[in-house]
Order: C-alpha cells, then sequence, then structure tokens
C-alpha cells in the first residue's frame, strides 16, 4: 500500500494522528503535496461524504473524519508554494450559498485551488448571493464559486446567476457551483459556465475557465 493509499484509508477512518503522521512523512519523504491532498486526503474525505449520503456514517463520523484531514493540511499548507510553477492562476470567491450551513466539501475545494496556485476569498457558509457579488468586485475577482449540500438550498443557485445579470457585471466573473445534489444539468439551467462534482474536478474547471478567459481578453 503506497501513502496514498494509506492517506485514505486513515481519512476513511477519521484516525488523526494516522492522519498528520502520514503529511509528516509527505514532507519528509519531498512527495509533492498537492498531489497528497489530490490522491489522498481529497479522495478519503469524497468516500466519506458517499458513506454520508448512504447513511453509513453520520454527522459524529463526518465531523471526525474532517478534523483528522484538516490537522494533516495543516502540516502540508507551508508546501504548498512547491507545487507551483510561480504566480498566481487566478483570484477566486468561494462560499456555500445562503441557507447552508455545510462547509466540508467547500473547504476541501478551497484548499485544493489554493494548492494548485489560485487566490481564493473564502467567505464561510451560508452566504447571501449579494455577498458573492460584493466580494468579487472588491477584490477583482476572475471566478464566483458556490457550493451547496442541500436541494433546498441550490435554488439560490439560478439567483445568483440572475444577481450578476440585473446588477450589469455577469460579463465580468465566470461563475461556477458545485455540491453533492447539483448535476451539470441544474448547472447549466441556474446559468453556470460550469461544474465540477468534487474538488479535483473543481480545480480543473477552474484552470479550464481560466484559460478561457485569457483567450476572450487576447481576441
Amino acid at each position: 500500500m503506497n501513502v496514498f493509499e494509506q492517506i485514505v484509508e486513515a481519512t476513511v477512518a477519521g484516525d488523526k494522528d494516522r492522519c498528520v503522521a502520514l503529511a509528516q512523512q509527505v514532507v519528509s519523504q519531498g512527495v509533492d503535496a498537492f498531489q497528497a491532498i489530490q490522491e489522498g486526503y481529497a479522495k478519503g474525505m469524497t468516500i466519506v461524504g458517499e458513506k454520508f449520503v448512504r447513511m453509513e456514517y453520520f454527522l459524529p463520523e463526518l465531523m471526525t473524519c474532517a478534523d483528522a484531514m484538516k490537522a494533516a493540511l495543516d502540516v502540508l499548507k507551508p508546501h504548498f508554494g512547491k507545487s507551483l510553477e510561480g504566480g498566481t492562476l487566478g483570484t477566486i470567491v468561494l462560499g456555500t450559498i445562503q441557507g447552508d450551513l455545510h462547509d466540508l466539501g467547500k473547504n476541501i475545494v478551497k484548499t485544493m485551488l489554493q494548492a494548485a496556485g489560485f487566490t481564493v476569498h473564502d467567505l464561510g457558509s451560508d452566504v447571501p448571493i449579494r455577498q458573492f457579488v460584493e466580494k468579487a468586485t472588491e477584490v477583482n475577482a476572475d471566478i464566483i464559486a458556490a457550493s451547496a449540500l442541500l436541494t433546498t438550498t441550490m435554488a439560490y443557485m439560478p439567483d445568483l446567476a440572475i444577481l450578476l445579470k440585473e446588477l450589469g457585471v455577469k460579463d465580468n466573473f465566470l461563475f461556477m457551483v458545485g455540491g453533492a445534489p447539483v448535476t451539470p444539468e441544474f448547472a447549466a439551467e441556474a446559468g453556470a459556465d460550469a461544474y465540477g462534482k468534487d474538488a479535483v474536478e473543481a480545480v480543473d474547471v477552474a484552470k479550464r475557465l481560466m484559460q478561457e478567459k485569457k483567450k476572450r481578453s487576447v481576441k
């Protein structure tokens, strides 16, 4: 079993001591921190999230696993710079949509985006749609990213897209969405520019959006 497989196993088990020890091993052996998150901790938390949805895990188990992952990420964060090729890839305003207090998935996405080289402004959870726009305008963001874990709260995503149009700033920002109940079809109907099914895909999508934005600015 390689170190990434061990990290997945420790994360799913919610074993904080082992998660931290493996993070320290990653650092001492010069393993890429971003890859350790992508292939280890994020993958493990995806499994945890699936178990939660299937009611194999409940809130206490979910929080235990999240705490184990967060402790490990604290070890890895100082070493994110080794994964970057220089400079920021873009600026993202991120948050869980209003009415939704779940931030576990959003926090993993934030960490993955930062590790990949993005500047991320995290608004937290239960974020009013207008706050996304205000912060994005303030920091001159490239992307607004909103997540939801509940079907009732993801209904605010189309409202955010509508608000961007009403304020006349839709062309200023790219809008991406994600979260357990969100589908590509819903994202398209909601007026989003892109959808990421998990943290790993969210990074790929954000990179693609930035490439598209740069192409548009050149024309």
